[in-house]
């Protein structure tokens, strides 16, 4: 596997704050721009590091707006804490990459400023389901990065690569796996029902979202970690004591990068990708700044320079990235992947979380 660069990659973990002095406005137009400033909301822990370290200062260099980033923590925490801090207008982050189910249900509360697409250019660069809309077609976020949940094992234990998620389910992998515990992020029903039902459509219903279910309360007795922590999982990964799983393919790629011996797999369903797009909060006053720091991320080159640094897989179109195809291997598939179906979690939420809670990690 390509061994990604050292300095760049964790996920998922706030706060910090911008401001110019009145004595700017006496100073020289140069002074000015130096002290337009942005708080950017990223994911914490190394994932954050890699962006404070290779990708902030370079649109700092380029545009003059300082970024001053704020560690998310994971899950809908973060959302939460945008929502209430947007009712008292105040914005702990002026833009903040969101997963997909938050910025959904953020859709809903209209906690999201409308973004100009005629101030981004760059978008145009992207796929187009990176563009997130409200209903009546403004647009709500821009795709910032994309990342992959694969299946993954400890080489020490698991010689033989498995090349099917249905390895998990396999009666010698009894209390041998790690996996997420939420079902809004670990998307286990999406895996379960493209491996064993044919795709995720049985998933329309909740007949069918039950069905699923019980196939994937087949692996309970497997299972030796559902994890919120990650570090706690990547942990015994490393050493063998939880020696398959699911976790982030970039951050594999790290352990691979210092000598661990674990491998992050493709499986032949696909894996997972999710992503996290740029929204920014309707109590931000930095509009103009969001839209300069969004149309700058959306550039072909600034997302190749994510993927070799940061791990991150790219969201604009493959075809003007700059990337071999050892780096681009590196960090993504030619296999078609599983797709989480955010509608899902969005329209189904309370029912979800009850029924993942009675059948399978209660």
């Amino acid at each position: 596997m390509h061994k990604f660069n050292k300095s760049g990659v964790s996920r998922r973990a706030v706060m910090a704050a911008g401001a110019a002095g009145a004595a700017a406005l006496s100073m020289p137009t140069i002074l000015s721009a130096q002290e337009r400033s942005l708080k950017v909301g990223v994911y914490g822990g190394y994932f954050k590091k890699s962006f404070d370290t290779h990708i902030f200062p370079e649109f700092t260099k380029a545009t003059g707006i300082k970024v001053e980033s704020v560690a998310e923590p994971t899950g809908e925490a973060w959302l939460v804490q945008l929502e209430q801090a947007a009712r008292a207008k105040r914005a702990p982050a002026d833009v903040s990459m969101m997963s997909q189910v938050a910025l959904l249900k953020g859709q809903t509360t209209k906690l999201w400023a409308p973004l100009d697409m005629g101030k981004l250019p760059n978008a145009s660069n992207l796929l187009s389901n990176f563009i997130n809309k409200y209903p009546d077609g403004q647009t709500a976020g821009i795709g910032a990065v994309s990342w992959y949940v694969n299946l993954v094992s400890n080489t020490d234990i698991i010689k033989e690569e498995p090349t099917s998620w249905a390895a998990m389910w396999d009666p010698s992998r009894k209390d041998q796996l790690g996996l997420l515990a939420l079902v809004s992020n670990s998307f286990l029903l999406e895996v379960t029902a493209t491996t064993f039902f044919g795709g995720t459509q049985i998933l329309d219903t909740e007949e069918g979202i039950l069905k699923v279910m019980d196939k994937l309360a087949e692996l309970k007795g497997n299972v030796r970690l559902w994890y919120r922590d990650e570090a706690q999982f990547e942990q015994g990964l490393k050493t063998g004591e939880i020696p398959m799983g699911q976790y982030y393919h970039d951050v594999t790629g790290l352990a691979i990068a210092d000598g661990h011996p674990v491998r992050s797999t493709f499986p032949k369903e696909g894996g997972i990708l999710d992503s996290g797009s740029w929204a920014v909060s309707r109590a931000s006053e930095k509009l103009d700044e969001a839209h300069e720091f969004i149309n700058y991320m959306c550039q072909p080159s600034v997302q190749s320079d994510m993927s070799r640094k940061v791990g991150t897989a790219p969201t604009v179109k493959t075809d003007l990235l700059d990337m071999t195809a050892e780096e681009f291997a590196a960090v993504s598939s030619e296999i078609a992947p599983i797709i989480p179906r955010y509608d899902m979690y969005q329209t189904r939420s309370d029912w979800l979380n009850q029924k993942w809670t009675e059948l399978i990690v209660g």
